[in-house]
């Protein structure tokens, strides 16, 4: 009885260990293991994700998106650049208002001219020019002055001549006197006069420009052929020094 204990013992014992070998050998193989169905998705999902985050898996953006699609105006773009954020149609109007503003000629359709008695000199008239435009213009030489109709125009003072030519902004004023007559006794008796006629120069001396202007005299005006006048100055005291 004892050894057929035993022998049933061994027997029971063999079965177990073979059973045992075989699940062993069926994990290793993969072919019916749990653990190795679960390794293979695990791979698998790892591989996926990776392949997701990779930069070649990820669609090139080409600027636009739903909203631009859309007709809007797409996200994070930096809008055009602009000269000063002015755009192009402030760069043409401030290109036009530079052309604009090239300085011109004075004459009597962009100036206003005006003459008046002064109290010295004696016998002196002082006639101021304002740019009345909206350019700079340039008052060139001396003006050219007739009383009522005489033919000659009235004699520059050479001495005066400024060292540049004499530049109005818009509102700015030049001035010129003028020496009515000469030493008492030299020459023909003075004239009265009631109008005076002003010719504005162009580059050349001899040049005139523009339309004259047209002013009335003070009151008991005389003249003589020995006056003079002077050129345009940029101070008013300085026209009167002559």
């Amino acid at each position: 009885m004892r050894s057929n204990r035993i022998r049933t013992t061994v027997l029971a014992t063999t079965a177990l260990l073979a059973a045992l070998s075989l699940t062993a050998c069926s994990g290793d193989d993969g072919s019916t293991s749990d653990n190795g169905k679960a390794g293979s998705s695990a791979s698998a999902a790892n591989t996926t994700d990776k392949q997701s985050q990779s930069p070649a898996a990820v669609p090139e953006k080409d600027g636009t998106d739903a909203d631009a699609e859309a007709g809007g105006t797409p996200k994070n773009t930096a809008p055009p650049a602009t000269n000063g954020g002015k755009g192009a149609t402030g760069s043409t109007e401030q290109a036009g208002s530079t052309t604009d503003r090239k300085p011109v000629a004075c004459d009597g359709g962009n100036t206003k001219s005006t003459v008046s008695k002064v109290s010295r000199p004696l016998n002196h008239l002082l006639l101021t020019l304002t740019n009345a435009g909206n350019r700079p213009c340039y008052a060139y030489y001396a003006p050219k002055l007739r009383f009522d109709d005489a033919q000659a125009v009235f004699p520059v003072l050479d001495d005066s001549q400024p060292q540049a030519v004499v530049t109005l902004d818009p509102g700015q004023s030049a001035y010129a006197s003028i020496g009515l007559t000469g030493e008492p006794g030299s020459g023909p008796a003075p004239r009265k006069a009631t109008r005076l006629q002003v010719n504005f120069s162009g580059r050349s001396p001899e040049s005139s420009t523009g339309t004259p202007a047209q002013l009335t005299l003070p009151a008991n005006t005389y003249w003589d052929d020995n006056g003079f006048v002077t050129y345009w100055q940029t101070e008013m005291a300085d026209a009167l020094v002559y």
